[in-house]
């Protein structure tokens, strides 16, 4: 998820997704880490999924009411976009 977030609200966004958003990921299934990336007020999320279908399950299913939850600190719509990782040298646990 790419979003630009209000003035000011980086710090409030990072603190709310992991009080209020990474307890409720974290119990979906399928969900293996998440990446929270801040520049100024822009903030980049890449979640890590076990496959596409749970990835699909939780944006159609449990997404939508997470992001309702932040919508007061963004400034535009959230955008998301679906890659499949193709190499890393990251370390996602199994």
């Amino acid at each position: 998820m790419q979003v630009q977030l209000k003035e000011g609200k980086g710090k409030e966004f990072i603190q709310a997704f992991e009080s209020q958003i990474l307890p409720v990921l974290r119990q979906q299934a399928g969900f293996q880490d998440e990446l929270a990336l801040l520049d100024n007020n822009r903030a980049l999320l890449i979640s890590f999924w076990d496959d596409r279908k749970h990835a699909d399950m939780y944006h159609n299913t449990v997404y939508p009411k997470l992001v309702e939850k932040l919508n007061p600190m963004f400034q535009t719509p959230p955008k998301v976009d679906i890659y499949e990782v193709a190499t890393t040298t990251l370390h996602v646990a199994a």
